[in-house]
């Protein structure tokens, strides 16, 4: 049995998004303290993508980028940004 950790938590709430929805994972989300994490950031912004709301996207995938240093990472993260209208 896996610890409940916060990064456990993080990876329970993708499991929620798939079975319930992102509204319900995003509650999940938002409850925990893990704002130097950039996969934080990065879930949060998948999130809100999915929810429609794109301005909190776009500003939740900056905050992904700039919490990492992996140059493919940031890549990525750059590009689910960029696809925000």
């Amino acid at each position: 049995m896996l610890a409940p950790t916060p990064i456990v938590a993080l990876n329970r709430a993708v499991a929620v998004a798939e079975v319930q929805g992102p509204d319900a994972a995003l509650t999940l989300v938002e409850s925990l303290d893990l704002d130097r994490y950039y996969l934080f950031h990065a879930i949060r912004a998948d999130l809100f993508r999915r929810l429609g709301r794109e301005a909190e996207a776009a500003e939740a995938y900056e905050s992904a980028i700039a919490r990492t240093e992996n140059t493919a990472e940031r890549a990525f993260l750059q590009g689910k940004r960029d696809t925000l209208g």
